[in-house]
């Protein structure tokens, strides 16, 4: 999800209230003024916009200079915060139905990445693979955020402590005392993905979290999406994705409104077309249905060798490479 996209207004409630909390309210309204956002007004909101989020993530590594600030505030959320996701799983029965309705649902649950997901001797992996070109550094903030955010409300959920098996980071080695701490798990630096598992024992815990039946809310008032309309449109057109002349042509606009519009939002066109041709190339190769070859020539590259660059600038590693490190997840 980038851009103008729905995104959870809960997520930044808490990173607001971690601010006040701990930098004072200085910090607080430095990041209020830099996204257009006042404390006052998100009370109210359900849905804020995904780019706010990102640039208040991107803002608490910058003004905190601390490695672990993702995991710190994840692990301050309470289940009463998710707002209108209590009426969504108030009709889980387990812990595994709370993980697979926040899998299933990124347009509601807000999400920053594509994910692969296997089980393997007994333990769920979660693979997180960074499609949207998110900078590492800022990705690896957000993936320990979210890591440290689904075990602490699940420990809510379920009435106990629920524990990660191993966290795998593509950082170098650093001081992970607290992320470890805080989610059990041992950490492993120098990873080709960030990736995380759990035990499927913590899975089957049932749901024991008294929700208050009187609010049957379960909808977000989800804002109209200009990036979500160009995605769409994107992937209708793949794999002959219309250049930015074209997609302005079909939006009855300029190309200079077009690429500010889209700036605006946080992204670039090019961005868009490469999450998109991303996307449908990782589907396709984890099919096994076709060659690296036939793949190549689907999706208009003139010369394989062209398509595997393009595949490598997008996640770092070439198709083949890739497939052997996600044979066990398909």
């Amino acid at each position: 999800m980038v851009g103008d996209q729905s995104y959870p207004a809960y997520q930044l409630r808490n990173i607001l209230a971690y601010l006040r909390q701990h930098y004072g309210e200085e910090g607080l309204s430095l990041l209020c003024s830099q996204i257009g956002v006042c404390e006052q007004a998100l009370a109210h909101q359900q849905v804020i916009y995904v780019w706010q989020a990102d640039f208040a993530m991107e803002f608490l590594q910058t003004y905190t200079k601390d490695a672990e600030i993702g995991a710190k505030v994840g692990s301050q959320y309470s289940v009463k915060d998710l707002d209108f996701l209590l009426s969504f799983f108030s009709r889980c029965e387990t812990i595994g139905d709370c993980l697979q309705f926040v899998l299933t649902h990124p347009e509601l649950v807000g999400s920053f990445t594509d994910t692969l997901i296997s089980n393997e001797d007994g333990k769920l992996h979660v693979r997180w693979l960074n499609t949207g070109k998110i900078k590492p550094e800022r990705y690896s903030c957000q993936f320990q955020h979210s890591v440290c955010g689904l075990l602490t409300v699940g420990k809510g959920l379920a009435g106990q402590a629920i524990l990660a098996d191993k966290i795998f980071l593509t950082e170098s080695q650093r001081d992970a005392k607290f992320l470890s701490s805080v989610t059990g798990a041992e950490v492993i630096f120098d990873a080709e993905f960030n990736e995380w598992t759990i035990d499927h024992k913590y899975l089957s815990l049932p749901v024991i979290y008294r929700f208050d039946k009187t609010n049957s809310n379960t909808t977000s008032n989800q804002q109209v999406s200009y990036i979500q309309v160009l995605l769409d449109e994107l992937r209708q057109s793949f794999p002959d994705c219309p250049n930015m002349a074209q997609m302005a042509s079909s939006q009855n606009i300029s190309s200079r409104t077009l690429r500010r519009r889209i700036s605006q939002s946080g992204t670039s066109y090019q961005k868009l077309v490469d999450q998109v041709r991303c996307q449908a190339a990782i589907g396709l190769i984890l099919s096994g249905h076709k060659s690296i070859e036939q793949i190549a020539e689907m999706m208009g590259f003139g010369e394989v060798s062209h398509f595997r660059q393009s595949f490598k600038h997008w996640l770092g590693h070439p198709p083949g490479h890739f497939l052997r490190l996600n044979e066990k997840l398909i």
